[in-house]
């Protein structure tokens, strides 16, 4: 079953700095960069071009200051009540590993959310149609890039000044 009342929630969805394994990322606040409904890799991509500095609105021409993670960055920005969960992703074995599981709490996530999945910004090698995608508890993922579920969503990122 689902453990919401177990999970952090801040209920703090604007713009997020958070320190990961070795990085920092800014996350982008609820609205365009982090809609609540199930979007396609390249969607995800086309919005994060146009995002404007803030991440509050589409602009009409491209900015490209925000992106989707990496698979990498996802992985090792994954939380567990508050903290990092220590994650690392191994690129050949396309296994994503973790001191602790991480869980759908905030800053990244909104635990009442339907969203349970983010799009990443790569690909497999082997299959440019497809592209990782991380699950909350840090599981990562291939999923068609056309695939626009109502659980499958982004959130996108920026490097942190």
């Amino acid at each position: 079953g689902i453990r919401v009342s177990q999970r952090i929630n801040d209920n703090d969805f604007g713009l997020r700095t958070v320190p990961g394994n070795g990085l920092t990322l800014v996350w982008a606040p609820r609205g365009p960069g982090w809609p609540d409904r199930g979007t396609s890799w390249d969607e995800a991509r086309r919005i994060c071009r146009f995002l404007s500095e803030d991440g509050t609105e589409i602009m009409e021409e491209e900015q490209n200051i925000w992106r989707l993670p990496t698979a990498d960055e996802a992985v090792r920005s994954m939380m567990l009540h508050g903290q990092n969960a220590g994650g690392v992703w191994d690129a050949l074995k396309e296994k994503s590993v973790y001191e602790r599981t991480p869980d759908k709490e905030s800053p990244l996530w909104d635990v009442h959310s339907k969203v349970i999945y983010y799009w990443t910004l790569d690909t497999p090698a082997d299959d440019e149609r497809r592209a990782y995608i991380i699950v909350y508890h840090g599981g990562v993922y291939t999923k068609m890039k056309t695939d626009e579920q109502s659980y499958l969503s982004f959130r996108a990122v920026k490097e942190a000044k």
